[in-house]
Protein backbone atom coordinates (compact mmCIF):
# COMPACT_ATOMS: atom_id res chain seq x y z
CA UNK A 1 0.00 0.00 0.00
CA UNK A 2 1.43 3.37 -1.02
CA UNK A 3 1.37 6.28 1.42
CA UNK A 4 1.37 9.96 0.58
CA UNK A 5 4.33 11.89 1.95
CA UNK A 6 3.90 15.42 3.20
CA UNK A 7 7.69 15.82 3.22
CA UNK A 8 10.05 13.20 1.80
CA UNK A 9 12.71 13.79 4.43
CA UNK A 10 10.48 13.03 7.41
CA UNK A 11 10.46 9.31 6.60
CA UNK A 12 14.20 9.02 7.08
CA UNK A 13 14.96 7.14 10.30
CA UNK A 14 16.22 9.15 13.23
CA UNK A 15 18.65 8.04 15.90
CA UNK A 16 16.80 9.73 18.72
CA UNK A 17 13.42 11.26 19.29
CA UNK A 18 14.26 14.79 20.36
CA UNK A 19 13.54 18.36 19.37
CA UNK A 20 10.25 17.27 17.84
CA UNK A 21 11.84 14.57 15.67
CA UNK A 22 10.40 11.13 14.98
CA UNK A 23 11.49 7.94 16.69
CA UNK A 24 14.28 5.71 15.46
CA UNK A 25 12.27 2.80 14.06
CA UNK A 26 8.73 4.08 13.55
CA UNK A 27 7.67 6.40 10.78
CA UNK A 28 4.30 8.16 10.43
CA UNK A 29 2.03 6.89 7.69
CA UNK A 30 -0.39 9.13 5.88
CA UNK A 31 -2.98 8.28 3.26
CA UNK A 32 -6.11 10.14 2.20
CA UNK A 33 -6.41 12.17 5.38
CA UNK A 34 -5.57 9.26 7.72
CA UNK A 35 -2.41 9.58 9.82
CA UNK A 36 -1.00 6.69 11.87
CA UNK A 37 1.97 6.77 14.22
CA UNK A 38 1.98 3.51 16.19
CA UNK A 39 4.35 1.89 18.66
CA UNK A 40 6.91 4.68 18.80
CA UNK A 41 6.95 5.09 22.62
CA UNK A 42 6.36 8.84 22.36
CA UNK A 43 5.09 10.65 25.46
CA UNK A 44 3.86 13.70 23.52
CA UNK A 45 3.00 14.56 19.94
CA UNK A 46 6.16 15.27 17.90
CA UNK A 47 6.27 18.90 16.87
CA UNK A 48 7.19 18.09 13.28
CA UNK A 49 4.22 15.76 12.93
CA UNK A 50 1.93 18.54 14.12
CA UNK A 51 3.45 20.99 11.66
CA UNK A 52 3.37 18.58 8.72
CA UNK A 53 -0.09 17.08 9.09
CA UNK A 54 -2.33 19.22 11.30
CA UNK A 55 -4.19 20.84 8.40
CA UNK A 56 -4.69 17.72 6.26
CA UNK A 57 -5.59 15.02 8.82
CA UNK A 58 -9.15 13.88 9.50
CA UNK A 59 -8.28 10.61 11.28
CA UNK A 60 -5.37 10.26 13.72
CA UNK A 61 -4.23 6.97 15.26
CA UNK A 62 -1.61 7.19 18.04
CA UNK A 63 -2.13 3.76 19.59
CA UNK A 64 0.55 1.72 21.38
CA UNK A 65 2.64 4.66 22.53
CA UNK A 66 3.33 6.17 25.96
CA UNK A 67 1.35 9.37 25.59
CA UNK A 68 0.81 11.31 28.80
CA UNK A 69 -0.27 14.61 27.28
CA UNK A 70 -2.21 15.77 24.22
CA UNK A 71 -0.38 19.06 23.79
CA UNK A 72 -0.31 19.97 20.11
CA UNK A 73 -3.57 18.21 19.30
CA UNK A 74 -5.39 21.55 19.31
CA UNK A 75 -3.82 22.31 15.91
CA UNK A 76 -5.70 19.41 14.25
CA UNK A 77 -8.79 21.52 13.60
CA UNK A 78 -10.27 19.19 10.98
CA UNK A 79 -9.94 16.01 13.02
CA UNK A 80 -12.99 13.73 13.01
CA UNK A 81 -11.63 10.47 14.44
CA UNK A 82 -9.05 10.06 17.20
CA UNK A 83 -7.64 6.71 18.36
CA UNK A 84 -5.55 6.79 21.56
CA UNK A 85 -5.67 3.15 22.68
CA UNK A 86 -2.87 1.59 24.76
CA UNK A 87 -1.24 4.75 26.08
CA UNK A 88 -0.59 6.23 29.53
CA UNK A 89 -3.16 9.01 29.58
CA UNK A 90 -4.38 9.72 33.11
CA UNK A 91 -6.87 12.00 34.83
CA UNK A 92 -4.60 15.03 34.33
CA UNK A 93 -4.95 14.88 30.53
CA UNK A 94 -6.46 18.00 28.95
CA UNK A 95 -8.49 17.65 25.77
CA UNK A 96 -8.49 20.51 23.25
CA UNK A 97 -11.65 21.84 21.68
CA UNK A 98 -12.33 19.76 18.54
CA UNK A 99 -15.82 20.52 17.31
CA UNK A 100 -15.70 18.20 14.29
CA UNK A 101 -14.55 15.13 16.24
CA UNK A 102 -17.19 12.39 16.34
CA UNK A 103 -15.14 9.28 17.25
CA UNK A 104 -12.85 8.88 20.27
CA UNK A 105 -11.32 5.67 21.61
CA UNK A 106 -9.33 5.67 24.84
CA UNK A 107 -9.11 1.94 25.53
CA UNK A 108 -6.43 0.71 27.93
CA UNK A 109 -5.18 3.95 29.42
CA UNK A 110 -4.98 5.08 33.07
CA UNK A 111 -8.24 6.96 33.43
CA UNK A 112 -10.01 6.68 36.79
CA UNK A 113 -12.09 9.87 37.15
CA UNK A 114 -15.15 9.25 34.99
CA UNK A 115 -16.97 12.44 35.99
CA UNK A 116 -14.02 14.70 35.20
CA UNK A 117 -13.42 13.00 31.86
CA UNK A 118 -17.05 13.24 30.76
CA UNK A 119 -17.22 16.90 31.71
CA UNK A 120 -14.25 17.60 29.44
CA UNK A 121 -15.90 15.71 26.60
CA UNK A 122 -19.13 17.66 27.08
CA UNK A 123 -17.27 20.98 26.97
CA UNK A 124 -14.65 20.22 24.32
CA UNK A 125 -16.18 17.60 21.98
CA UNK A 126 -19.81 18.64 21.40
CA UNK A 127 -20.38 16.37 18.37
CA UNK A 128 -19.05 13.12 19.83
CA UNK A 129 -21.12 10.09 18.78
CA UNK A 130 -18.71 7.17 19.36
CA UNK A 131 -16.78 6.65 22.61
CA UNK A 132 -14.86 3.68 23.98
CA UNK A 133 -13.24 3.54 27.43
CA UNK A 134 -12.68 -0.20 27.84
CA UNK A 135 -9.66 -1.23 29.88
CA UNK A 136 -9.71 1.84 32.16
CA UNK A 137 -10.58 1.89 35.84
CA UNK A 138 -13.22 4.49 34.98
CA UNK A 139 -15.01 1.82 32.92
CA UNK A 140 -16.12 -1.10 35.16
CA UNK A 141 -16.08 -3.81 32.51
CA UNK A 142 -15.47 -7.39 33.56
CA UNK A 143 -12.48 -7.77 31.24
CA UNK A 144 -10.40 -5.22 33.14
CA UNK A 145 -12.11 -5.33 36.58
CA UNK A 146 -12.66 -8.85 37.88
CA UNK A 147 -14.63 -7.58 40.89
CA UNK A 148 -17.26 -5.89 38.69
CA UNK A 149 -20.40 -7.45 37.27
CA UNK A 150 -22.98 -6.69 34.60
CA UNK A 151 -24.94 -4.39 36.92
CA UNK A 152 -21.87 -2.23 37.56
CA UNK A 153 -21.26 -1.89 33.84
CA UNK A 154 -24.91 -1.09 33.10
CA UNK A 155 -24.92 1.66 35.73
CA UNK A 156 -21.80 3.06 34.08
CA UNK A 157 -23.51 3.05 30.67
CA UNK A 158 -26.56 4.87 32.02
CA UNK A 159 -24.38 7.55 33.58
CA UNK A 160 -22.26 8.07 30.44
CA UNK A 161 -25.33 8.25 28.19
CA UNK A 162 -26.94 10.70 30.60
CA UNK A 163 -23.90 12.98 30.37
CA UNK A 164 -23.45 12.46 26.61
CA UNK A 165 -26.96 12.06 25.15
CA UNK A 166 -25.62 12.36 21.60
CA UNK A 167 -23.70 9.07 21.76
CA UNK A 168 -24.76 6.41 19.28
CA UNK A 169 -22.13 3.85 20.25
CA UNK A 170 -20.50 3.25 23.64
CA UNK A 171 -17.59 0.85 24.07
CA UNK A 172 -18.48 -2.32 22.17
CA UNK A 173 -22.25 -1.96 21.69
CA UNK A 174 -24.67 0.58 20.20
CA UNK A 175 -26.66 2.87 22.48
CA UNK A 176 -30.32 2.02 21.90
CA UNK A 177 -33.26 4.40 22.17
CA UNK A 178 -34.56 2.48 25.19
CA UNK A 179 -31.18 2.77 26.87
CA UNK A 180 -31.11 6.52 26.25
CA UNK A 181 -34.60 6.88 27.71
CA UNK A 182 -33.63 4.96 30.85
CA UNK A 183 -30.39 6.93 31.13
CA UNK A 184 -32.35 10.17 31.07
CA UNK A 185 -34.50 8.89 33.94
CA UNK A 186 -31.93 7.27 36.25
CA UNK A 187 -28.60 8.56 34.92
CA UNK A 188 -27.96 11.19 37.63
CA UNK A 189 -28.11 8.50 40.32
CA UNK A 190 -25.94 5.86 38.64
CA UNK A 191 -22.50 7.19 39.57
CA UNK A 192 -20.85 5.07 42.26
CA UNK A 193 -18.53 7.18 44.40
CA UNK A 194 -15.73 5.36 46.18
CA UNK A 195 -12.96 6.79 48.38
CA UNK A 196 -9.65 7.18 46.60
CA UNK A 197 -6.42 5.68 47.86
CA UNK A 198 -5.08 9.03 49.02
CA UNK A 199 -8.22 9.59 51.09
CA UNK A 200 -7.78 6.23 52.77
CA UNK A 201 -4.15 7.01 53.53
CA UNK A 202 -5.19 10.14 55.41
CA UNK A 203 -7.25 8.01 57.78
CA UNK A 204 -4.11 6.24 58.94
CA UNK A 205 -1.72 8.03 61.26
CA UNK A 206 1.49 8.51 59.30
CA UNK A 207 3.67 8.53 62.41
CA UNK A 208 2.46 5.42 64.19
CA UNK A 209 0.57 3.65 61.43
CA UNK A 210 -2.41 3.19 63.74
CA UNK A 211 -5.97 4.06 62.85
CA UNK A 212 -7.21 7.48 63.91
CA UNK A 213 -10.15 5.82 65.60
CA UNK A 214 -7.73 4.41 68.20
CA UNK A 215 -6.65 7.91 69.19
CA UNK A 216 -10.05 8.87 70.59
CA UNK A 217 -11.88 7.65 73.67
CA UNK A 218 -15.44 8.29 74.90
CA UNK A 219 -14.07 8.77 78.43
CA UNK A 220 -13.01 12.24 79.60
CA UNK A 221 -9.28 12.90 79.69
CA UNK A 222 -9.50 14.37 83.22
CA UNK A 223 -11.66 12.74 85.87
CA UNK A 224 -14.56 14.85 87.08
CA UNK A 225 -14.76 15.98 90.68
CA UNK A 226 -16.93 13.40 92.48
CA UNK A 227 -18.65 16.13 94.55
CA UNK A 228 -19.73 18.18 91.56
CA UNK A 229 -22.24 16.29 89.41
CA UNK A 230 -24.62 19.08 88.50
CA UNK A 231 -25.10 19.23 84.73
CA UNK A 232 -22.42 16.62 84.11
CA UNK A 233 -22.24 12.98 83.21
CA UNK A 234 -19.38 10.85 84.46
CA UNK A 235 -18.03 7.44 83.66
CA UNK A 236 -16.19 5.24 86.10
CA UNK A 237 -15.84 1.88 87.77
CA UNK A 238 -17.99 0.58 90.63
CA UNK A 239 -17.20 -2.17 93.12
CA UNK A 240 -20.91 -3.06 93.38
CA UNK A 241 -22.82 -5.15 90.86
CA UNK A 242 -26.60 -4.78 90.62
CA UNK A 243 -28.45 -8.03 89.94
CA UNK A 244 -31.98 -6.59 90.02
CA UNK A 245 -33.19 -8.45 93.13
CA UNK A 246 -34.79 -5.37 94.67
CA UNK A 247 -36.27 -3.74 91.61
CA UNK A 248 -39.95 -2.75 91.63
CA UNK A 249 -40.74 -5.24 88.92
CA UNK A 250 -39.36 -8.20 90.84
CA UNK A 251 -41.85 -7.90 93.72
CA UNK A 252 -44.60 -9.31 91.50
CA UNK A 253 -42.56 -12.38 90.51
CA UNK A 254 -42.74 -15.52 92.64
CA UNK A 255 -40.34 -18.44 92.67
CA UNK A 256 -42.86 -20.58 90.84
CA UNK A 257 -42.81 -18.07 87.98
CA UNK A 258 -39.08 -18.48 87.48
Amino acid sequence: MAYTEARPEIHAKKKKQRNGEYSETVEPRFEEGQLSYLGSDIEALPQRMVEDYCNITSRLDLSFNRLKTLKGLEHFKFLKELVLDNNELGDSVVFPCLRDLHTLTLNKNKLTDLTGLLQQLVDKLPNLTYLSLLGNEACPDQLSCSDKDDEDYQRYRYYVLYKLPGLKFLDSTPATAAEHAEAKRVGPYMLVVRPKDRDLEQVTDSSSGSSLSNQFSPLPEISTDQTDHQGKCTFGKSKYIYYGRHSEGNRFIRNKDL
